[in-house]
């Protein structure tokens, strides 16, 4: 008896604690609230799995309750055996065929939306944007070639257009996910480059992340998807454009951090242009809602991960303590003052309870 009671108490705390833990989660993170094409598409085959999955439950435990209830032994009937039903044709075939059919329910958007996420025949149409995505440890690297901009952490998007996204890695298998826009991809390290699109229906601010284990620092791998409106996009693009790295910053401090910046960080990182090498593009560094994509943007913390990247992202490639916390201090000011472009910021935040 205790056994079983000891039992019982363990199912009753897992199936509580499964219960509380339904209530966890990152905020902007929902595939359930979709926001996007791709998303669209995949909730759309959650809906079907889980109906085809719950009309299926509802048949066998109804087959279960009757027979149960049916042939229940009786009092007076211990030794009566119900009558055997062997070899009947008829109910062979409806639990062959109904399964068949279930199956086909389910395949057949699966392989159209397949097929349709895997499409790649309008990338190449004239005014078509696609940008180079370059998973590193443990950060994104955003490339749009044909505007000569390099970004990081923020991807910015126009709304209601097709991006594709050409995706690699610099070190170890990653996999880019946004999970409210569309479906994830995997990105690899080599030649071989995965290739697939987003496409948002509306202006909000998007979050992503790896959804491939890479390393200690995996779980914190995280970035925005930024979508604005057309509009928006191109005045975006032209004030990235025209940044210019060598502007001096206004304030005494900043001016000294820019000259220390240039004197110690420069050989990894870029300001403005294309992409920066080693390290992120830190052109509108200023604007980030996320320091290293998990910290909040003040100068505390900008100045900790500068001096202690270690230990705020362990296994990460930024080398530590290469300044002192003065000089950390100076370049923090530097770095909060590359605001050179605004679009995007009043964008609202796409939280998953919406």
């Amino acid at each position: 008896m205790r056994g079983w009671m000891g039992k019982f108490r363990s199912l009753l705390l897992f199936g509580a604690l499964t219960l509380i833990l339904t209530g966890c989660g990152i905020e902007n993170v929902s595939a359930l609230k979709p926001k996007g094409y791709g998303s669209e598409l995949l909730f759309d085959l959650m809906m079907i799995s889980i109906a085809i999955m719950i009309f299926v439950f509802v048949i066998v435990m109804a087959i279960y309750a009757f027979v149960l209830f049916r042939f229940r032994e009786k009092k007076g009937q211990e030794d009566v055996i119900p009558k055997q039903t062997e070899g009947n044709k008829a109910l062979e075939v409806i639990w062959t065929v109904i399964p068949i059919i279930l199956l086909l329910v389910l395949a057949i958007p699966t392989v159209q939306a397949t097929f349709d996420l895997a499409d790649q025949s309008s990338q190449d149409d004239e005014g078509t944007l696609t940008i180079d995505v370059t998973g590193n440890q443990y950060w994104w690297q955003f490339t749009y070639a044909d505007q000569e901009i390099s970004t990081s952490q923020e991807l910015y998007i126009p709304t209601n257009e097709r991006v594709y996204l050409n995706m690699k890695s610099s070190d170890v298998i990653h996999s880019f996910w946004v999970p409210a826009i569309s479906g994830k991809m995997d990105t690899n390290p080599g030649e071989n480059t995965n290739t697939m699109y987003l496409e948002a229906y509306e202006e909000g601010v998007y979050e992503g992340f790896c959804a491939e284990l890479c390393g200690p620092s995996h779980s914190l791998m995280y970035f925005k998807v930024i979508a604005v409106s057309p509009d928006q996009y191109d005045q975006w693009v032209e004030d990235m454009k025209n940044v210019d790295p060598e502007a001096e910053p206004e304030t005494a401090s900043a001016q000294e951090g820019q000259e220390l910046f240039n004197n110690n960080c420069m050989s990894c990182h870029a300001i403005g242009g294309g992409s920066a090498g080693v390290g992120p593009n830190l052109a509108n560094f200023g604007n980030r809602s996320k320091i290293a994509g998990i910290l909040e943007p003040t100068k505390e913390n900008l100045k900790d991960w500068i001096v202690h990247p270690d230990e705020i992202k362990p296994g990460n490639q930024m080398p530590a303590e290469l300044v002192t916390e003065e000089e950390a201090d100076k370049i923090a000011d530097y770095l909060l003052e590359l605001q050179h472009s605004d679009v995007g910021q009043d964008v609202p935040v796409i939280e998953a309870s919406e």
